[in-house]
């Protein structure tokens, strides 16, 4: 087991996916070494900064053959979390959050969305697939009978930092927040901010300017 990974810099542990799915298509090719060469090419980084990141896994190559595949893999799996399972809800059966329930690559990541909340009476009491679809008011007791440790938030800026609060004195661990709103948690909740708007305006600006300057 790999000890402290959250002393992990947060730009390295978000290239660990990356990693992780260019091993898988190495193994799914028979190709049982890559090199940190290779690695680089097929996510955008030097070797350098392979070697660097890797370096937090415990992982070293060897000269002239590289990284054994299979083990880095599971390095991978352990540090991410993906041979344990996960659960989460989602708050706000809106187009973006059955669209996110619908999403099947969660479960490749041991994520199972297990309800989705709304307080439309025209959605509550459906099914999206085998995902119930509830009303708001049975947000607290779902997460603390059911021990769910993330919230996804896909509900109006509005109605964010209520939907917050709610799932919160729960007892959640973390929220993954893509309402556009800036929401206030207790300092021991893990947040995470996917502000579509922002990578949009971003996109706009590259397109009309053009790429900066590495």
């Amino acid at each position: 087991m790999i000890a402290l990974t959250t002393r992990i810099p947060k730009p390295t542990l978000e290239r660990l996916p990356l990693y992780h799915r260019a091993v898988e298509s190495y193994l799914a090719k028979d190709q049982e070494a890559i090199s940190s060469q290779e690695l680089g090419r097929e996510i955008g980084v030097d070797d350098y900064q392979v070697r660097k990141d890797l370096s937090w896994l415990g992982a070293g190559g060897r000269p002239g053959y590289g990284y054994e595949a299979r083990h880095l893999l599971e390095r991978f799996e352990e540090v991410l979390g993906l041979k344990r399972d996960h659960t989460a809800v989602v708050i706000g059966a809106g187009h973006l959050g059955t669209a996110l329930s619908h999403y099947s690559g969660f479960r490749r990541y041991g994520l199972r969305i297990l309800a989705l909340f709304d307080r439309d009476p025209n959605k509550v009491g459906k099914q999206l697939g085998d995902i119930p679809i509830l009303d708001i008011g049975e947000l607290g007791s779902i997460i603390k009978e059911q021990h769910v440790p993330l919230a996804i938030i896909t509900v109006p800026a509005p109605e964010a930092q209520r939907v917050v609060n709610l799932a919160v004195e729960a007892g959640i661990k973390a929220i993954w927040n893509f309402a556009p709103a800036s929401i206030q948690v207790p300092p021991e909740i893990i947040v995470r901010n996917e502000d579509l708007a922002v990578g949009l305006a971003t996109l706009s600006h590259y397109i009309v300017y053009g790429r900066p300057s590495d």
